[in-house]
C-alpha cells in the first residue's frame, strides 16, 4: 500500500508495520556528526557507562526520523500533499546500537482545512518499540493528504 487518501483514515487507526531495522553504531556516529550533536551520551561509550542507561543511547532525533520513516509507506508517501506539523516527540526509553526498532502509527484526529478543500489533516500518533516490545519513542504528526474526491 502506498499510502491512504484522506477519506481512508479514521480514528483510532493502527497501522503494524512490516518493516524494522537494527541501529548500528555507524547510524549513531554518522548521525550524531551530520547533526554537530557531540554529546558523550551518543559518542563516549565509557561515558554512557556511567549513565542511568548504562551505555551510549542512540541520538533521539535519529530514533525520531527512524520511527515516523518506517510508518511513510502506509501513511503518507502517496497522496500526501505536505507535512504540516509536528510536536511532542520524545524518547520514552530510547534505542542502542543493535536495537532493533519498529514503528505503530494510529490515526488520532482528522480536519478539513477551509482554505483547502482538496485536503484533509490528518492527525498521527507514532510510537516506536525494540525488539523487546519496549516503548522507545512517541510523537505526533499531522499531515496534508489529498481527499479522493479531489482526483475524481
Amino acid at each position: 500500500m502506498a499510502g491512504l487518501y484522506y477519506e481512508e483514515f479514521f480514528v483510532g487507526q493502527i497501522f503494524q508495520h512490516p518493516i524494522r531495522r537494527t541501529v548500528t553504531e555507524a547510524d549513531n556516529v554518522f548521525f550524531t556528526a551530520m547533526t554537530h550533536n557531540p554529546a558523550q551520551l551518543h559518542l563516549d561509550e565509557e561515558y554512557g557507562k556511567k549513565t542511568e542507561f548504562g551505555a551510549r543511547i542512540v541520538n533521539s532525533l535519529f530514533t525520531l526520523g527512524l520511527m515516523i520513516g518506517i510508518s511513510v509507506g502506509e501513511t503518507t508517501l502517496a497522496p500526501a500533499s505536505a507535512s504540516v506539523g509536528g510536536g511532542g516527540g520524545r524518547s520514552a526509553s530510547g534505542l542502542f546500537v543493535g536495537d532493533s526498532g519498529g514503528g505503530e502509527p494510529g490515526g488520532r484526529n482528522w480536519r478539513d482545512p477551509r482554505s483547502r478543500p482538496a485536503n484533509g489533516i490528518v492527525l498521527f500518533a507514532h510510537r516506536a518499540f525494540n525488539q523487546r516490545g519496549e516503548m522507545v519513542a512517541v510523537c505526533k504528526r499531522s499531515a496534508l493528504m489529498l481527499k479522493k474526491t479531489a482526483t475524481a
